[in-house]
């Protein structure tokens, strides 16, 4: 495991900042990655299938712009489950090359750190020190052709039906590193059948959309096109989850 070195004893926790690893090319985390993407490419998703009754649809899209999506994307999805970041791993069948900003305090969870970090979860930095670092690994990590996740909602609630709003710092990631915004949407279907035995009954079914991707428009400066993909990525979700009237808006404004 890697150590952070810099504890916070005013809090009790470790603190990350710019001595944390957000580049690890070590043995120890690559072996652990590979372990990880087994656990949940076999494990995971058979309990998924099984007791969440994952479906995926839209994987079609992936193939139709498979030469634009070569460079790597970035991924997002409505927060509505604990596991839901897998879910999407399963969709884009991607484990081993993804990698997704997370709270830092997830991090100082001991039953949290191995599963989070060797997923590829990259804390949020505790100090604007730390930002270099974590800004640095996300542009390294797009380079090699690697896949980002983020929920642009930043908060999770368990099986909502809406799409909250999103904060625009998901795509102005995204616009900063050229590259696409593939929207996936989480649905309800209700337990039934063979899954009453496999979860508990006020658990629904889920589902996972892939929708189509959100490119910048480079006629655009930069706030207006990352407020417009922004835009774009919401009203897509929302078509998707079958939403009419939103009781949300689309996104926070400055």
């Amino acid at each position: 495991l890697v150590e952070v070195k810099v504890q916070d004893s005013s809090q009790g926790r470790w603190q990350f900042d710019e001595t944390y690893p957000y580049i690890d090319n070590s043995f120890g985390y690559k072996f652990n990655r590979l372990l990880n993407a087994l656990l949940l490419s076999t494990v995971i998703a058979l309990y998924h299938r099984i007791c969440l009754g994952l479906r995926i649809e839209g994987r079609d899209i992936l193939r139709k712009y498979r030469k634009e999506l070569k460079g790597g994307a970035l991924t997002v999805c409505n927060h509505v489950w604990r596991e839901d970041a897998v879910m999407v791993f399963h969709a884009v069948r991607r484990y081993y090359r993804m990698h997704m900003p997370v709270y830092a305090k997830h991090l100082n969870n001991p039953g949290f750190y191995w599963m989070l970090r060797y997923m590829g979860g990259v804390p949020v930095p505790e100090s604007l020190a730390g930002m270099r670092g974590f800004n640095s690994a996300f542009e390294s990590f797009h380079a090699k052709g690697d896949w980002i996740h983020v929920f642009p909602e930043a908060v999770r609630w368990d099986c909502y039906t809406y799409i909250k709003p999103f904060h625009k710092g998901t795509f102005t990631m995204a616009y900063n590193l050229v590259c696409p915004v593939v929207p996936c949407v989480i649905t309800f279907r209700e337990r039934k059948g063979f899954f009453r035995l496999t979860g508990k009954k006020q658990i629904p079914l889920f589902t996972i959309r892939i929708l189509e991707p959100v490119f910048a428009d480079k006629s655009l400066n930069r706030k207006e096109a990352v407020k417009d993909m922004a835009l774009r990525a919401h009203a897509e979700m929302e078509k998707a989850a079958g939403i009419i009237e939103n009781p949300w808006p689309s996104i926070y404004e400055d």
